[in-house]
């Protein structure tokens, strides 16, 4: 037994998706629950019989109620509606039919298989954006985080650009965002902060949002993980569980992350550091993690001697050809204990390699506008000419 649940749109004919309507036209059949009256004639006069006995109460049923979603499966049981049956829902099902879950466990218990075809949210502003069903605030009005979704799903209707993108071509906007909110926490003023940090909500409202397009997740879900993630790793804030320090909490974390199912299918404590992370960074998570189990050196003073002995041994690999990859790797050792020192000193190492980039930008383009002033280009300056530059500077 199938039960396809499709969304109907907001309540409008024009607003069914066309792939809602032919999912439902598919199976030939369909329970439309509170559907008003030309909506249920649009889908007869599309081929959709529409079934009249198998809910007693639609609002109830939507709502969730054990008792009407218990009588529905019963009735699925009894063979009365063949292999398959539509069950059409106003809105989108992911996000406008309250009793989705328990209907999907009970039929899941029952061994019906169920589809989740997506529809227009009942929020969601028509494809024309002409006659908005739920209006907007004026612009000097302050917007609310339902606004927000609304907007959102507004911009995957009506703007070409938006209903072009799918997760993997978001990435590199994702990414780009992600920089420009660490840019303006490390800038001299964090006035730029607030809309940086909304455009990276932006990337997270998109994502969720294609998602619920097909059908997988919407950005209920997702704030709903989350609260539900930071009250299971937090015992000691939302329960009766007692931690004494800083250390105490890390390893709490790593406890109750370990129990998680995503805990549980990892094979190394070292999995779930993203493979995309900055080489640094990626380093120092791993470093973190290995210390907190105690693989981890007693004193900066180990590091030191190790960096030591990393740099001897890329002395050695130097005598090497100047191809070979033992080069190569011996470098990475060295960069790997850098980072390990940056760790053990309480400072975070991709940062610092930032700062030093900045600096040296800075430091540069002083000796460019330097030169310039002086009537010569930074590239006609002899080693001599660019010390004394460098050296002024510095100062």
């Amino acid at each position: 037994m199938l039960v396809r649940i499709a969304g109907l749109g907001p309540g409008d004919p024009g607003l069914m998706t066309i792939g809602g309507l032919d999912a439902l036209r598919a199976i030939g059949k369909a329970v439309a629950l509170l559907a008003p009256p030309d909506l249920t004639a649009y889908l007869e006069r599309n081929g959709v019989a529409i079934v009249r006995d198998a809910v007693d109460e639609p609002a109830l049923f939507v709502r969730g109620s054990s008792e009407e979603i218990g009588r529905f499966a019963d009735r699925l049981r009894s063979g009365t509606y063949g292999d398959a049956l539509g069950l059409a829902v106003l809105g989108n099902p992911l996000s406008d039919f309250p009793g989705l879950p328990s209907l999907l466990r009970l039929l899941e218990s029952r061994g019906v298989d169920t589809q989740i075809v997506p529809g227009v949210p009942r929020a969601t502003l028509s494809a024309s954006i002409a006659m908005p069903l739920v209006p907007l605030p004026p612009r000097s009005a302050h917007y609310s985080w339902d606004d927000l979704v609304e907007i959102m799903a507004r911009l995957r209707m009506g703007c070409p650009w938006d209903r072009e993108q799918t997760h993997r071509t978001l990435v590199p906007y994702l990414i780009e965002e992600t920089y420009e909110v660490v840019e303006a926490i490390e800038g001299p003023h964090l006035d730029a902060l607030c809309e940086e940090l909304g455009d990276l909500l932006l990337q997270v409202l998109f994502h969720a949002q294609v998602a619920m397009e097909v059908g997988k997740f919407s950005i209920a879900d997702v704030v709903d993980a989350l609260s539900n993630k930071m009250v299971r790793r937090h015992p000691h804030v939302f329960g009766d569980a007692v931690i004494e320090d800083v250390d105490a909490q890390w390893r709490s974390w790593e406890k109750l992350k370990a129990l998680e199912k995503t805990g549980r299918e990892r094979k190394s404590r070292l999995d779930g550091i993203p493979v995309q992370l900055g080489a640094l960074q990626r380093g120092q998570r791993m470093q973190e993690k290995a210390a907190r189990v105690g693989f981890d050196w007693p004193n900066a003073a180990g590091i030191l001697e190790k960096l030591s002995e990393e740099l001897g041994e890329l002395a050695e690999a130097r005598r090497l050809p100047q191809d070979d990859p033992r080069i190569r790797e011996e470098l990475g050792d060295v960069f790997f204990t850098l980072v390990n020192l940056s760790r053990a000193l309480g400072i975070d190492a991709e940062t610092a390699v930032r700062e030093a980039n900045e600096k040296f930008y800075k430091r540069f383009s002083f000796m460019e506008e330097r030169a310039t002033k002086n009537g010569k280009s930074i590239s006609d300056l002899s080693f001599d000419e660019l010390e004394v530059l460098w050296q002024l500077a510095k100062t």
